[in-house]
């Protein structure tokens, strides 16, 4: 009898050790209080709020550790783009005893913090020297709670304050605001580089920035010479310290060896066109971008003949304090290396043709506009098979009135995905992102690029074009392997458009445009010229690296939104009306454990009862048998 109970013991100890393995494996997955965060920004000008941060895409759970120079309170939390207000702020802090305070709370007005019902903020870490606080804690990218901002992929307003006390009360002089895209998927160390990288620059030189609001200057450049193929695999910006606020933009665009290509500097798009040569993008930086390196297996291919030899460097230049006498050479520093990667990449200009017939009207909150591409014709165009292309990154651009952007992806007429989208741009964040997981494109798929624009503090038409006044609507997708089409650009049919407002169409694009202008915007036509945008038919224009340009028409198809998935319960406890200590807030010593110890605060509550019915059988059964 006794055996045979031990026996049942054992297999049921042994079923409950694994099933301890597998909580605490999937809890291993959490970082813990030590445990190193790739990502780092400082969130204010005098570099005394410092933030460190890292993600889990299978868990959905992100870790912040916010380190400022106080010995008081800190607080981070996520804002929107127009106001404090419902914005969410973790509070922490250590008072003078020694014991820490920690809250999950939500800004009720522009000063009032009041703490959330739940407590969806887990601390991990919580320490003050006579200098800093440091205060770590994890989150889910979505919980259930109303008062909680979901962590996406879109640019995310990070919010950080602090207090010189223990007592969290807002003060705009201590609060601060940074646009970051916290769901960065690479990040490269210097160790990474390979042993062989060559550093290549591309600037301009020694130009004299005029005193006007916007320039596009243009000069053409070699690519390094080299007698065997190499891989560029990371750009950056070069800026000149004094300068940097006036550079809008930096693009490289390959050029067709068979081009005729000008000496000097030009503007880009002025009265010599040969200084527009070259629309094949291969490498942007735009205003708040950083440096970039493409993932291990691609790069940007040079010393083949099929490969270019010289480029376009577009440089984009807003003065609107029109400043004379400034001189600037900023420009792209390229690292190659003669350690090949396994794929050439190529970068597909997708979006709005820039040019006037994108119009956007005055006074509106919200207005629709749209680009396709239809990619039917590349492989006549390419002069050769197009086999399937996986795009791993792109980058969006819009000017000053933005707000978002979305690409989604057609195959027979059915919406496959959205392959990328920001539906919280800004302006002054425009950097290269990569891809949780590539996302591939066939022969004949058709791609969507959707923007939104808001122009309440408008009162004219704004028009397509180069000036930051005006407006583009682009994506840019870094994709594997190169093909010889460079973009990819759709419009209206304007003649339609005018005709559905009511007035008089001219065959003349340029005159319908005019005749716009007499429209009067009323929220009704500003909605009746958004549908009649997207219901009339669009040209699309598709231009190869060597300049050739076909185009076909197509029409507008629906977007399906992407549903919301499900949100994260909280493991922090409610906090109900009559508790007198609310769950998450308590001024008591903490036991902060790493993340790798699956203790039972972590298990699942049915482990917890699994194990207790378990030892108790046990115990009885061995009662009885003695």
């Amino acid at each position: 009898m006794l055996r045979a109970l031990a026996a049942m013991a054992c297999v049921l100890l042994f079923r409950l050790f694994l099933l301890l393995v597998l909580v605490a494996f999937s809890q291993g997955k959490r970082l813990g209080p030590t445990s190193p965060l790739r990502y780092s920004r400082f969130l204010d000008p005098s570099h005394s709020v410092f933030l460190h941060w890292d993600f889990d895409y299978e868990t959905e759970i992100i870790t912040f550790e916010l380190q400022v120079q106080t010995t008081g309170w800190v607080g981070l939390g996520i804002t929107n783009r127009y106001t404090f207000v419902g914005s969410d702020l973790v509070v922490g802090g250590v008072l003078p005893d020694g014991n820490v305070y920690f809250s999950d709370q939500h800004l009720l007005d522009e000063d009032t913090l009041e703490q959330d019902g739940s407590q969806d903020a887990e601390l991990l870490k919580l320490t003050e020297d006579s200098v800093s606080t440091t205060m770590r804690f994890s989150r889910p990218f979505r919980s259930c709670d109303p008062h909680d901002h979901d962590i996406t992929s879109d640019t995310m307003r990070v919010l950080a304050a602090y207090g010189l006390d223990d007592v969290p009360k807002m003060n705009r002089e201590r609060t601060f605001v940074k646009s970051i895209f916290l769901l960065q998927m690479l990040q490269y160390d210097d160790e990474d580089a390979p042993e062989d990288t060559i550093i290549h620059d591309l600037k301009i030189s020694n130009f004299l920035i005029p005193e006007d609001d916007t320039t596009y200057a243009c000069t053409f450049l070699p690519l390094p010479i080299v007698s065997k193929k190499h891989h560029i695999y990371k750009f950056e910006p070069m800026l000149v310290e004094r300068n940097e606020t006036m550079v809008h933009h930096i693009l490289i665009y390959a050029c067709g060896n068979a081009s005729v290509l000008p000496t000097g500097i030009g503007e880009c798009y002025g009265s010599d066109p040969a200084f527009s040569l070259c629309s094949h993008v291969i490498a942007g930086w735009a205003v708040g971008g950083l440096s970039y390196q493409f993932p291990d297996d691609v790069g940007i291919s040079i010393g083949t003949p099929l490969d270019p030899q010289w480029i376009r460097l577009e440089v984009h230049y807003s003065n609107f304090q029109n400043l004379p006498g400034i001189y600037d050479t900023s420009g792209m520093r390229l690292y190659y290396t003669s350690h090949l990667r396994k794929y050439d990449m190529g970068v597909l200009q997708l979006g709005i043709s820039v040019f006037p017939i994108h119009f956007i009207p005055p006074g509106a909150e919200a207005f629709l506009s749209y680009g396709l591409c239809k990619t039917e014709k590349f492989e006549e165009m390419n002069g050769a098979p197009v086999s399937d292309i996986y795009v791993y990154g792109y980058l969006i651009h819009t000017h000053l009135a933005g707000r978002s952007l979305q690409a989604v992806q057609y195959r027979n007429g059915t919406q496959l995905q959205i392959i990328c989208k920001d539906y919280s741009y800004d302006f002054n964040l425009q950097e290269t992102r990569d891809l949780p997981h590539p996302a591939v494109i066939k022969p004949g798929d058709e791609l969507l690029i959707e923007c939104n624009y808001q122009t309440l503090d408008r009162d004219s038409m704004t028009f397509g074009g180069a000036s930051t006044i005006n407006e583009m609507c682009l994506v840019f997708l870094f994709y594997y392997p190169r093909i010889n089409i460079s973009s990819c650009l759709g419009y209206p049919d304007i003649i339609y458009v005018t005709n559905e407002l009511g007035e008089e169409a001219s065959e003349n694009p340029m005159e319908n445009l005019m005749v716009l202008n007499n429209v009067e915007w009323t929220p009704e036509n500003i909605k009746k010229a958004e549908k009649a945008c997207k219901e009339s038919q669009q040209t699309v224009l598709i231009k190869t690296i060597d300049e050739e340009v076909e185009n076909t028409t197509g029409w507008i198809p629906d977007i399906i939104p992407t549903p919301r998935g499900p949100c994260l319960e909280s493991s922090g406890g409610k906090v109900e009306p009559q508790d007198k200590t609310s769950a998450g807030f308590r001024a008591a010593p903490m036991a902060l454990s790493g993340s790798s110890t699956a203790n039972l605060r972590h298990l699942p509550l049915v482990a917890i009862l699994f194990l207790q019915g378990t030892l108790s059988w046990l115990l009885a059964m061995l009662q009885t048998g003695v």
